[in-house]
């Protein structure tokens, strides 16, 4: 029989908000964290903005011991190890000092990991100094690395994987972790995604031609999901922790509860009709959404409000489109709809994780935060609903009761994720 799974932890690192305190205030206010960068610009970025977490050197002391850091060089581990750490506590649970947390384990994703050692040691290997590289290297450049040092700082005992499916990865992470702990293979997990930054990670983006170049005077104002003036993604970083738990072992420990994980769907759309590595094939994506909607054991008419991928390029009239025709909804009937993106631009591997702590946040503290920049709704997506379904302002509401989560990626993948409120949790 399976097990009903809960959400106890949170923990979040962001472009704008480094803690869940700080975080919920900045998404709230309809803060952003998109900042102009002079070292894109010195190196002939066309974008040269993007979403940073303030991480200060003492803050990083909090979670890292000075040696780890003497070497250290990976901003995505570092991220997912403060947020893991941060959603572990929050979950009111210990750290391991002799034998290893049996019962828990975690399932931390990421795009690439240490991108800047790799860089690092490229060079010192050009220059035949490979006993330079350091006993780090190899821990930092795996893509395990992300999972493997917040393993080590805890003590988790389960299964223990880094998964990478581009821009999915994040959702992809806490469906797996949540299948993990539905199934009674593991009492609870650690689900997240991390995201790295800076012009080795951001570079190929910006040779594509898919971030915008048009605000780089005006960075607040840059990210605008479902905008006619959208005119691509503003880069991000940073990481989103949950730890999921079975509703049992929540209950027996008196453990906080933020919300109950319904069940959700992942697919592929093989990168045929329509789909490619870079675009989604539409009816693959319905079929996700589809897919999540009849696992949760819900109906589409529940879903109160959507927490989209909309990254600010001209597929999110597309996404909406799949939206409707999935859910069967549209006009006025539409559930509410926003994209955390507009905030702190597209995290990439991190964006699932943290836009999911956002959603989490909202359905336990009963509001809805705006989506920003979207005075000018494009036309192609005011056709299918009503612009009042996009809050350009904070909406203070209990009536939000079922959130559906989406994150779709390169490769043509795609992940959607059900939450529902714990009305006494």
């Amino acid at each position: 029989m399976n097990k009903r799974v809960v959400v106890t932890g949170l923990g979040v690192v962001a472009p704008n908000g480094v803690g869940l305190q700080d975080f919920e205030t900045a998404i709230r206010a309809g803060k952003s964290g998109i900042q102009f960068f002079e070292s894109l610009k010195e190196m002939n970025f066309s974008c040269c903005i993007g979403g940073i977490p303030e991480v200060s050197e003492e803050l990083k002391l909090e979670y890292l011991t000075a040696l780890q850091l003497r070497n250290f060089n990976s901003s995505g581990i570092l991220y997912a190890c403060m947020a893991g750490i941060d959603a572990w506590r929050d979950a009111g649970m210990s750290f391991a000092e002799e034998d290893a947390h049996w019962d828990s384990g975690c399932v931390f994703g990421t795009g690439i990991s240490g991108v800047e050692k790799m860089r690092e040691a490229t060079y010192k290997l050009d220059s035949g100094k490979v006993k330079r590289l350091g006993s780090n290297s190899v821990a930092q450049t795996m893509s395990s690395g992300v999972s493997a040092y917040l393993s080590g700082i805890i003590g988790l005992g389960n299964q223990v994987t880094t998964n990478s499916s581009a821009c999915a990865t994040g959702t992809e992470a806490i469906l797996m972790a949540f299948e993990r702990v539905q199934s009674g293979k593991a009492v609870r997990m650690i689900a997240g995604s991390s995201g790295e930054h800076g012009p080795y990670i951001w570079g190929g983006f910006d040779a594509m031609r898919v971030m915008t170049y048009k605000h780089n005077e005006s960075p607040m104002e840059a990210s605008r999901p479902m905008s006619a003036s959208a005119s691509g993604f503003v880069p991000g970083s940073g990481a989103g922790a949950l730890v999921l738990e079975s509703l049992e072992s929540a209950l027996e420990r008196n453990a906080p509860i933020y919300a109950e994980i319904l069940g959700g769907a992942v697919n592929s759309g093989g990168q045929r009709s329509g789909g490619t590595m870079t675009a989604p094939n539409s009816a693959a994506v319905q079929r996700c959404i589809k897919a999540a909607v009849v696992n949760a054991g819900i109906k589409s008419d529940d879903i109160d409000l959507i927490n989209g991928h909309l990254t600010a390029t001209i597929k999110d009239p597309v996404e909406i489109q799949n939206w409707a025709t999935a859910l069967g909804r549209k006009g006025k009937n539409f559930p509410y709809i926003h994209s955390l993106k507009s905030m702190i631009g597209h995290c990439l591997s991190a964006s699932g994780a943290i836009e999911s702590v956002a959603a989490i946040l909202g359905l336990k503290n009963d509001f809805i935060f705006p989506s920003i920049n979207c005075d000018d709704l494009h036309p192609e997506i005011s056709n299918i609903i009503d612009a009042d379904r996009i809050p350009s302002k904070v909406i203070e509401t209990s009536d939000v009761n079922v959130i559906a989560k989406s994150s779709f990626g390169f490769g043509d993948v795609n992940a959607c994720i059900i939450f529902k409120r714990m009305k006494n949790g």
